[in-house]
């Protein structure tokens, strides 16, 4: 009877063999525990929380999720740490405003980066460049 799984070790090899990424990054998955009043009043500094993790190298992205019906934000996010362990990533997020005062609760889960594209456009003059 074959198995219902892949292990995690095969999936990573399986993806290098087939010349993929496999860059292994956590998401994390931030959900108000009630109401979006506790996450509004410790926006700012989550927000200066999560910029220093980005000036450290740390924070691969992050961002608000809207809601299922793309009308309005409900306080949730996710954010993508650059971590060694699943125990740095959530000690990451423990020390989250949001986490650490309530606001928001959070599950991690490692993902693999296998596929897509990242580009860079430098203008050194012209103003903001055209949006096509």
């Amino acid at each position: 009877m074959a198995e219902n799984h892949m292990s995690w070790p095969d999936l990573v090899d399986w993806s290098r063999q087939h010349d993929l990424l496999a860059k292994q990054l956590y998401v994390i998955i931030s959900e108000p525990t009630d109401g979006i009043g506790p996450v509004l009043d410790n926006l700012d500094d989550h927000v200066a929380y999560q910029t220093r993790l980005e000036q450290d190298g740390v924070m691969f992205g992050a961002g608000p999720l809207a809601d299922e019906a793309e009308r309005a934000w409900l306080g949730a996010g996710i954010f993508i740490y650059r971590a060694e362990s699943r125990s740095e990533a959530v000690k990451l997020a423990e020390s989250d405003p949001m986490h650490a005062r309530g606001a928001r609760t959070f599950t991690v889960r490692l993902w693999l980066l296998n596929e897509g594209t990242y580009s860079v456009q430098l203008f050194y003059s012209g103003g903001r460049p055209r949006v096509i």
